[in-house]
C-alpha cells in the first residue's frame, strides 16, 4: 500500500511541481505584472490545456514543463541519499524558509494607510487563521482532509518514513528527530505559510472576498490565479521577485516531497531485486510515466482528482492507522517504547505511551468510520436530532464520503448545482424587466436579514452579501442588452448547459476507469512484493542448506 501511494501520488504531484516551476519563472521575467485574474487564469491554462467541459487537456509547453520536472527527479534520486535527496534539502530547505521569511515579512508591511491598494490590515487576515471555529469539529471530512494533510507534509503513510528510518544506525536519536521534523514542519506550513497566503490575499482584497474565493475547501485559485497579480501591488521590481520567491518557495517544498516518494520505489527495487541504482531510477520514471500521461493529458476532474482523494488523502490515514495498530499491538507498544527512547537526548512524556496505543487508533478509526459511511446531512444533524428526540432525517450519501464518491454522489451533486445555475441565468434573460425588479427587491431584503442575523460573524455576512450583490448585478446587467443581445446570450448558455451535462454524465465512466487503473497499480506491486518474498524466503533457505552443509 505504502509503495502504491508512493507512485500514484507522485504521478500528479509532479505535474503540480512543473506549474510551480514554470510560474516561478514567468513571473521572474515579469510575465504576470500588471495582469488581471483572469489573464492569469488563461495562463494556467495554456500551461495545463485544460478547458471547460473537455476530458482531454493537451498543452505542449505544459507537458515539455512536466517532463523536464520528471528528469530532474529522476537524475537526483539516480544520485543516491548522499549526492541526490540530501544536498537538495541541505540547499532547498534553507532556501524555502529564506523565501517564506521575506515573503511574510513584506506582506505584514502592507498598510491602506501607505499602500492604496490595499482594502484592510494583513493582520485581519492573520486573525482569520488563527480564529478557531469549533463547528467544524463536527465535520469528518475536516479531519480526514487535517489528517490526510499532515500525515502527507511529514511523509506518514506512504512509506517514505520508513525508508528514511531504515538508514538510521541502532542508537541514532529517533525522539529527537523526529520531533525536530515535525517542529520544523509545521513552522514552515503553518507559522510561515499562514502568514504569507490569506493574510496578502485579505488586505488586498477584503476577508469576504477570501472566504468567497476559498469556498470550496481549497486555496488553490487563490495561491495559482489570485495571487500572482496582487504581485503587481508591489512595485515593477519587487513584485516580479516576490513572485519567483512564493513560486520558488513552493517548487523547493514539492521537489523535496517528490524525492521523498520516489526514494521507497528505489529502495525497494535494489534491496529486493539487486536493481543498481541508476537502473533502479529509470524503472521507477518507466513506472510513473503511463499515470503521468493519463494526469497530463486529462481534465483536473478525472484522474488527477481520483488519484489526489483515493491515495493523497483516504489511503493516508488507512495506512496510518494500520501503522499504529502493528506498532502498539503486534509488534507492542513497550518494545516500541523502548526504541523510541533508545539513544534518545530528549524523553518522549510517558502518557504519549498510552496515546499510541489507545488514542490513535480509536480516533482515526473513528475519523475513517464518520467518513466512509457520511451522510448527505451531515452527522450533527443526527445527532442533534437524536437528542432532541426529533426523526431522524432521510438518509442520503454524502458525496463528501467515501461511498458517496464510490457512488459519485459527488459528481451528481455537482451537475445539480452546475445545471440549476445556467437553468437560473437563462431565465433571468427570459423574464420580464417587472420581474427581474422583483427579484431584485427579494435580494436586497435577503442582504437586510444577512446584516441583522447576530448568529453570523462579519466576514460571513461580508461573504454572504458579496454573492447576493453578484446576483443583484447579474441582473441589472440584462437591462442594458436589447432583445437579439439577450438571445445570443440565451444561446451560448444552453450550448454551455449541453456540454456541462454531456461532460458531467460522462465524467462517472472516466472515474470508474481511473480506479481501475488504480486497482491494476495495486496489482502490479502486490505481485512485485510477492516475488519478493519469494526471492527472500528462497535466499534463506539456501543460507540454511549451507549452514547445514558446513
Amino acid at each position: 500500500l505504502g509503495l502504491w501511494t508512493c507512485l500514484v501520488i507522485s504521478s500528479y504531484y509532479l505535474y503540480i511541481e512543473s506549474w510551480t516551476m514554470a510560474y516561478a519563472g514567468y513571473s521572474l521575467i515579469g510575465g504576470f505584472t500588471g495582469k488581471s485574474p483572469e489573464q492569469v487564469e488563461e495562463f494556467f491554462l495554456t500551461l495545463t490545456g485544460e478547458r471547460a467541459n473537455s476530458l482531454v487537456a493537451v498543452s505542449g509547453f505544459g507537458m515539455t514543463l512536466f517532463a523536464i520536472c520528471i528528469i530532474i527527479n529522476i537524475f537526483i534520486l539516480s544520485r543516491g541519499l548522499a549526492k541526490g535527496i540530501e544536498l537538495v534539502c541541505k540547499i532547498g530547505m534553507p532556501l524555502l524558509i529564506i523565501f517564506a521569511a521575506i515573503l511574510a515579512v513584506r506582506g505584514m508591511m502592507i498598510s491602506p494607510e501607505t499602500d492604496p491598494n490595499a482594502k484592510t490590515s494583513p493582520l485581519e487576515g492573520l486573525n482569520f487563521v488563527w480564529q478557531p471555529r469549533y463547528t467544524s469539529l463536527a465535520d469528518p471530512e475536516v479531519w480526514l482532509a487535517a489528517a490526510g494533510q499532515i500525515f502527507f507534509t511529514i511523509s506518514i503513510g506512504m512509506g517514505s518514513m520508513h525508508c528514511y528510518a531504515s538508514y538510521l544506525r541502532e542508537t541514532d536519536d529517533v525522539a529527537l528527530t523526529g520531533q525536530t521534523a515535525g517542529w520544523t514542519n509545521e513552522f514552515c506550513e503553518v507559522i510561515l505559510g499562514g502568514s504569507i497566503l490569506i493574510p496578502i490575499a485579505v488586505a488586498y482584497l477584503g476577508l469576504p472576498e477570501v472566504v468567497n474565493k476559498t469556498s470550496g475547501g481549497s486555496g488553490f485559485g487563490l495561491g495559482f490565479i489570485v495571487f500572482p497579480s496582487l504581485f503587481s501591488n508591489w512595485g515593477p521590481v519587487f513584485g516580479p521577485v516576490a513572485g519567483f520567491l512564493w513560486f520558488g518557495l513552493l517548487f523547493f517544498a514539492a521537489i523535496t516531497s517528490s524525492l521523498a516518494m520516489g526514494q521507497p520505489i528505489m529502495a525497494f527495487l535494489q534491496q529486493e531485486f539487486d536493481i543498481p541504482r541508476h537502473k533502479s531510477a529509470l524503472l521507477f520514471g518507466a513506472m510513473l510515466l503511463p499515470l503521468a500521461l493519463c494526469v497530463a493529458l486529462t481534465h483536473s476532474n478525472t484522474f488527477f482528482d481520483e488519484f489526489d482523494f483515493w491515495a493523497g488523502s483516504f489511503a493516508l490515514v488507512v495506512f496510518a492507522m494500520g501503522e499504529s495498530i502493528l506498532f502498539a499491538w503486534l509488534f507492542g507498544i513497550d518494545k516500541g517504547w523502548e526504541q523510541i527512547n533508545l539513544g534518545a537526548e530528549i524523553r518522549v512524556p510517558r502518557v504519549f505511551k498510552y496515546i499510541i496505543k489507545y488514542v490513535t487508533p480509536v480516533f482515526l478509526l473513528a475519523i475513517l468510520v464518520s467518513f466512509i459511511f457520511s451522510p448527505a446531512a451531515g452527522w450533527k444533524a443526527y445527532l442533534q436530532a437524536a437528542l432532541e428526540g426529533k426523526p431522524l432525517p432521510a438518509w442520503e450519501w454524502s458525496g463528501g464520503g467515501m461511498i458517496g464518491k464510490l457512488l459519485h454522489r459527488d459528481v451528481a451533486e455537482t451537475r445539480r448545482k452546475k445545471l440549476a445555475d445556467l437553468d437560473e441565468q437563462i431565465a433571468e434573460l427570459r423574464s420580464t424587466p417587472a420581474e427581474r425588479a422583483e427579484k431584485i427587491q427579494k435580494l436586497e431584503a435577503e442582504m437586510a436579514q444577512v446584516a441583522a442575523d447576530t448568529s453570523l460573524l462579519e466576514y460571513e455576512k461580508g461573504a454572504r452579501r458579496l454573492t447576493l450583490q453578484a446576483a443583484v448585478n447579474r441582473l441589472r446587467s440584462i437591462e442594458p442588452l436589447n432583445a437579439s443581445e439577450r438571445e445570443d446570450r440565451i444561446n451560448k448558455l444552453e450550448a454551455t448547459r449541453a456540454a456541462s451535462s454531456q461532460f458531467l454524465d460522462t465524467l462517472p465512466l472516466v472515474r470508474n476507469i481511473d480506479r481501475l487503473v488504480m486497482i491494476g497499480v495495486y496489482g502490479l506491486f502486490c505481485v512485485l512484493v510477492y516475488r519478493a518474498f519469494r526471492r527472500r524466503t528462497h535466499a534463506e533457505g539456501v543460507a540454511a542448506d549451507k549452514g547445514k552443509v558446513q
